[in-house]
């Protein structure tokens, strides 16, 4: 499927967290705007957005701390776009789609800033 950028976008966090499946990890609040998404801390420190649905639920820590395991990889990188751009759409998931613009960059972008395009036109 393909979309037209209808208005621009950049990214929010620039030093994305990334994690591969099985990882464990450190999970925090949900995302008010974006419910789908559970604030998640890795092992080295780093946090950002993860989709909760991807991530099993753990007994918590000793300390308290819940955690759980992802049951997929996961990329947080967010995608720049301006308006007018096409974007060949990858994966949505809570609002938002994985995308990649026309030169190869790949990345997360809110589905609020895009229209779809009809394949078949």
């Amino acid at each position: 499927m393909r979309a037209l950028v209808v208005a621009g976008y950049r990214a929010q966090y620039h030093d994305p967290i990334a994690f591969e499946r099985g990882a464990v990890v450190r999970l925090g609040e949900r995302d008010s705007e974006w419910p789908a998404f559970v604030w998640t801390t890795l092992d080295d420190g780093r946090a950002g957005w993860a989709p909760l649905d991807w991530l099993r639920p753990l007994d918590p820590a000793v300390d308290g701390t819940l955690r759980a395991q992802a049951l997929r990889d996961y990329d947080a990188r967010e995608l720049d776009v301006e308006a007018g751009q096409r974007l060949r759409l990858i994966d949505e998931l809570g609002g938002w789609w994985w995308a990649q613009r026309e030169d190869g960059a790949q990345g997360w972008v809110p589905a609020r800033n895009l229209g779809t395009i009809d394949d078949g036109a």
